[in-house]
């Protein structure tokens, strides 16, 4: 009987994750994606995958392990072990998009509000 401890091969694993990574890529709206995501993901699933990405951003501001530990309701274990991936290409990809968005958002506010004096 196998168990979800077996592992398949490493070909076949890769092949996968390429099509998992394709398919999110291939959503062409925000709204797409996070129906996907809803209803793939299980509820926990998708809260520990957002947890750490939160953790990540967390601490790139500069919040304390306290702070992040109370507010998202994680270990301290948990948080050491994003901090410790937060600087690799991959996670700081993501927070990089994230300091994006909110860099435009900034700039949006400013622009309609200078905008709305004319």
């Amino acid at each position: 009987m196998r168990t979800s401890e077996d592992k398949i091969h490493p070909v076949l694993k890769n092949q996968i994750i390429k099509t998992f990574v394709q398919t999110l890529a291939d959503f062409h709206t925000s709204e797409d994606t996070e129906v996907f995501i809803k209803k793939f993901f299980t509820e926990s699933e998708l809260e520990m995958f957002s947890k750490r990405l939160a953790i990540g951003y967390w601490l790139k501001k500069g919040r304390s392990y306290s702070n992040i530990k109370t507010n998202l309701k994680v270990s301290s274990a948990t948080i050491a072990e994003i901090s410790k991936v937060i600087k690799t290409k991959g996670f700081d990809l993501g927070l990089k998009k994230i300091e994006a968005e909110e860099w435009a958002n900034v700039w949006a506010k400013k622009i309609r509000k200078f905008s709305s004096k004319f």
